[in-house]
Parts: C-alpha cells; sequence; structure tokens
C-alpha cells in the first residue's frame, strides 16, 4: 500500500485487522480475480471495492493504477452539518455493511429520517485535485461504473458533483456557501426517467439553459430494479445491477448505460419534458438567434455559450408530414434532433429555405454536449462523493447498497462496458446473472 492510503500496483487488498469476517479461500481468489479483471480495461484509475481499507485508520480505500500517488480514502461526512452547521456527525457507523457484494461487500445508503442528516462518503478535494479522477478540460474524457442494489430514490450515485449552496429562494439558508463545482456523476434519473441510469456533465461547474440547475444529462429508457430494505439475503443476491457512463470528449457526447447496454433514447416534444424543456429552450433560443432583428420568442439576454446546437448540417432521413396548397411540412431527423420543418409555397412550389423549425424530439442516449468538461482550480473545485452529493435540497436521494464504484480516464467502448458489467456475473442457462461474493 502507498503512502497516501491507497492500494496499488499489485492490487493488495487492505483490511483493517480483525475487522471483517473471512470467507472461503475460493471468495478470496474470486475478488482478486474481478479486482484484476476491471484494472485490466485500458484508462483504469481506481476502484473502490469497500474492502480494501487504511490500516491507519480504517478508512475505505481504493486499488488505484501504477503511478496514482493521491489519497483516496473515504471521510465519513454529514454535509447538513459541513453547511448549515446542523446536525449530528456522521461516522463509519452510518454506513451499514452487507457482507457480500461484487466484490465481497457493500455499504448501505439508507432513507435517513432526520433531515439534518445526510450521511456522505467522500474523498476531499484537496485530496483529489489533479489526479486520475478529477477530468476536466481540452481533451480529456471520463467513464465509470457503479455496483449496486437500488432500493429507491432518483438523485446521485458518485461522481464530482457539488451542487452548491447558493440558492436563495430555500427555506434552509446555509452558513457556509459556495457556488456549484460540478463536474461528472452519476444519478438515478431524476426527472429526466425516475430511476433510470443517468449521468450529468458540467462545463461551467454550476447551471445550464438558462435553468438555476445544471441540465445536461443522458439517460437510459430501462429503469434500475429495485429491492426493498427489507428484502433477504437471497433476494439481495439477485438484485444486484451495473449503472455506468462513457463521456467521450472527441465525440461530444456522454452515454449511459445500465447492465452493460446502452439503449437508444429520443424524448418526444422535449419543451414539454419536466427535464428536457431546458435544452428545448436553448435549441429555440439558437435558431430565433440565427435570423436578423429580434423574433417573437425571443430572449436577448440568452447566453450564446448557452445554446443547444448539436449538429443538424444535414437531415440523416426526411419524411414527408403533409403536403397541402400552401404548405410542405418534413420531419428531418439529424443525429441527436428530429426537426419539423415547414415549408411555404408560391404558385404551389416549395421555397428552398424553411419558414419554421420546430423542435419534434430530442436524442438523450446518447446525449450531446459540445464542451469541454470544467476545469476548476484547486480552491473551487469539488470532492468525489460516494451515495450523495452536497446540494441544496438536502433530499434523501439515491437509496441502497454500493458495492463497487470504478473511474477510467477515457471514453469507454460498448464492448468494455459489457465486459464490467459482467465482472460480477455468471452465466446460468445462457443468461447472465449476479454472482455476489462474501468479504474475503
Amino acid at each position: 500500500m502507498n503512502q497516501r492510503g491507497c492500494c496499488s500496483g499489485r492490487l493488495l487488498i487492505c483490511v483493517l485487522a480483525g475487522a471483517l469476517t473471512p470467507a472461503s479461500a475460493d471468495d478470496t481468489g474470486e475478488a482478486l480475480r474481478r479486482i484484476k479483471e476491471v484494472s485490466r480495461v485500458s484508462g483504469w484509475v481506481a476502484l473502490w471495492d469497500f474492502v480494501s481499507r487504511d490500516p491507519s485508520d480504517g478508512k475505505f480505500t481504493a486499488h488505484v493504477a501504477s503511478g496514482e500517488s493521491h489519497d483516496f480514502r473515504l471521510d465519513a461526512v454529514n454535509y447538513v452539518r459541513e453547511y448549515w452547521g446542523q446536525g449530528r456527525e456522521a461516522t463509519y457507523a452510518d454506513f451499514p455493511l452487507l457482507g457480500r457484494g461484487p466484490f465481497g461487500q457493500a455499504v448501505q445508503f439508507r432513507n435517513e429520517a432526520d433531515p439534518d442528516f445526510r450521511p456522505v462518503l467522500l474523498a476531499p478535494r484537496a485530496r483529489i485535485h489533479d489526479s486520475g479522477l478529477d477530468a476536466k478540460g481540452p481533451g480529456r474524457s471520463v467513464s465509470m461504473v457503479v455496483w449496486l442494489v437500488r432500493h429507491g430514490g432518483n438523485h446521485a450515485i458518485a461522481g464530482i458533483w457539488h451542487e452548491g449552496t447558493d440558492l436563495k429562494h430555500l427555506p434552509h439558508q446555509p452558513s457556509r456557501v459556495e457556488p456549484g463545482m460540478r463536474q461528472y456523476a452519476l444519478f438515478a434519473g431524476l426527472a429526466a426517467n425516475n430511476g433510470a441510469s443517468a449521468a450529468h456533465v458540467s462545463e461551467n461547474g454550476r447551471s445550464s439553459f438558462g435553468d438555476q440547475y445544471a441540465r445536461n444529462l443522458s439517460v437510459t429508457p430501462d429503469l434500475i430494479p429495485t429491492a426493498p430494505p427489507s428484502a433477504t439475503g437471497s433476494e439481495l443476491d439477485h438484485a444486484w445491477s451495473v449503472v455506468g457512463f462513457s463521456y467521450d470528449n472527441r465525440r461530444r457526447t456522454v452515454t449511459s448505460y445500465l447492465n452493460g447496454k446502452a439503449l437508444d433514447h429520443w424524448v418526444e416534444s422535449p419543451q414539454n419534458h419536466p427535464f428536457y424543456q431546458w435544452p428545448a429552450k436553448a435549441w429555440l433560443q439558437a435558431q430565433l438567434r440565427k435570423q436578423p432583428g429580434v423574433q417573437e420568442g425571443e430572449d436577448a439576454g440568452f447566453p450564446e455559450d448557452q445554446f443547444y446546437e448539436a449538429p443538424e448540417k444535414r437531415p440523416l432521413k426526411r419524411t414527408l408530414l403533409s403536403d397541402e396548397a400552401d404548405l410542405r411540412i418534413e420531419l428531418h431527423e439529424f443525429e441527436f434532433t428530429r426537426v419539423r420543418v415547414s415549408y411555404a409555397k408560391r404558385k404551389g412550389k416549395a421555397g428552398p429555405a424553411p419558414s419554421r423549425r420546430e423542435l419534434a424530439a430530442l436524442r438523450v442516449n446518447p446525449f450531446w454536449f459540445g464542451h469541454d468538461l470544467y476545469s476548476p482550480p484547486a480552491a473551487a473545485g469539488g470532492p468525489f462523493t460516494i451515495g450523495r452529493v452536497i446540494h441544496s435540497g438536502r433530499s434523501v436521494g439515491f437509496t441502497g447498497y454500493i458495492g463497487g464504484v470504478a473511474v477510467f480516464s477515457k471514453a469507454l467502448s460498448d464492448a468494455e462496458m459489457l465486459r464490467l458489467s459482467r465482472v460480477a456475473m455468471r452465466r446460468v442457462g445462457g443468461q447472465w446473472v449476479p454472482a455476489p461474493i462474501s468479504t474475503p
């Protein structure tokens, strides 16, 4: 183990002596095999398996790639106490251990009844700045995979996503006010698709598309299965899922995965959607700004760097919707948008330029993101958190077990994501099923 509390090089499993229940030699060997399998994926940075601990203080630490020297130990923090000065301190006792998991262990994030208690596991910014976790700026891509059992909730799972405590309209005003410090994170769907696998990315750490919140998000059409907190051990064994995302800086896309698959997902009439109304609004403002003068519905103060302008040079497909005496309407499909295009007719002939363009559908998996990830200075960056993120809403968020978190410094391929999803599975009757093991 290196001096900063990370297991590296030979992928040692570091545990606090006597703290964990012994398991069979078969499970120990299988855990090492699974860790090695993750580490062999190109671009691997770190893996928290919730078995590895720093022997000096017992904190969870990560297996890391050779050459990574940053301290990835996880602190137990009640962020409400840190930012509002309310509630008790969090300790490791607030994260019950399952004793089984994809790599041998899992921690539980519970539906905390006390509104002043929101425990989170985090690696502070000072310990991760400029590390392999700190994906940011030009040319930098990032991917993440999380092994989990979901009880409920649609909020944050893991990532660098400090949402800020500077919103003014909320009833609880914090004593420690900080702006948003968002880079990337996995979520359980949010209002984009409650209970799905979703990936947030940010270019400025703060808000997007004219809203007060960040809105650049890919989301799967399928939902993460759930198991209640009262589930039996056998039921939990069958309830493991693998969520993940891949942000590709070169292709300008972020893609969400569930159990190794990234199903294509389009949202029809996005201007009416509770989440995707914001990129739809930004698309419309970009269209209006291109026309001479101020158009009806145009917001002259809308910032150009917040336009949604996915490539729309040449349609991949054109479909005739209607052809009347004075108007022809076509549906033009591009890689990330479907646009209803109207052509006014003169003497029965449609003109070359459209008289109207309307956003009919928005592709949200993958989601187009035309920016680099937010690149904060050390003093303005957020921590890497697991289970929750710091946010003004102080909601309970995701509840369930997390048994592994892996980060990669590249955009993983579909094949690599599928391979990772099967690291802790086995084939039964031609199907892949979860295969948790006991604590080594």
